[in-house]
């Protein structure tokens, strides 16, 4: 498999490459559906948001900047698509407004590059998630499978993934601290009634 770097990435789509697709859409695909799926209770729905997010990348790839990572514009895609299928049809999609305003929040107050950190950070933390806790996390907010085909897959309780995922939250928020409410929000939407310590 062909690997990129950021700005070869960009490079790379802006140029017609259709190997830099690919790895795009091999690399952010799931993680995308995932969160989209955060913000849409229509799984189906969400697949859709993010092939329009692609699509719409590579229709204009020629107005991609190198100097912006790729996930962050992506995240940024996904969540406007998103409400540009929402402003179509309200009935079938949930707003989620206090969501909106940490999204928003986190996109004017925020540096890309800060972002971009806070997410490595998180992600750093999700590797030293106990081994069982972490294959069910990711597999369900990287992978976008849901908690009955991880209890298929896995061979266990549909409750047993749910307390798996809660566990690996309610971890997270207490490694991390409150300062990464919002980036938690950002990369899995809306997030198990996990309080805060």
């Amino acid at each position: 498999m062909y690997t990129f770097n950021n700005e070869d990435l960009i490079e790379g789509l802006k140029k017609g490459d259709e190997k830099a697709f690919m790895f795009l859409v091999d690399s952010y695909g799931n993680r995308l559906i995932a969160y989209a799926r955060g913000l849409v209770d229509d799984p189906a729905m969400a697949k859709d948001i993010v092939q329009n997010v692609f699509l719409k990348t590579w229709r204009h790839r020629h107005k991609l900047d190198s100097k912006f990572q790729i996930k962050g514009f992506l995240y940024k895609s996904v969540y406007n698509e998103f409400l540009n299928q929402y402003q179509k049809d309200k009935t079938q999609m949930i707003l989620q407004y206090k969501y909106i305003e940490t999204f928003n929040h986190i996109v004017e107050k925020t540096e890309e590059k800060n972002i971009q950190q806070m997410i490595d950070i998180v992600y750093r933390e999700i590797e030293k998630l106990p081994p069982k806790c972490r294959e069910i996390f990711n597999l369900s907010k990287k992978e976008g499978l849901t908690n009955t085909e991880i209890s298929l897959h896995l061979g266990i309780s549909v409750k047993t993934v749910e307390a798996q995922i809660t566990r690996a939250f309610s971890i997270l928020r207490s490694n991390l601290g409150k300062q990464f409410e919002s980036i938690l929000i950002l990369i899995f939407g809306k997030l198990s009634k996990v309080p805060f310590p």
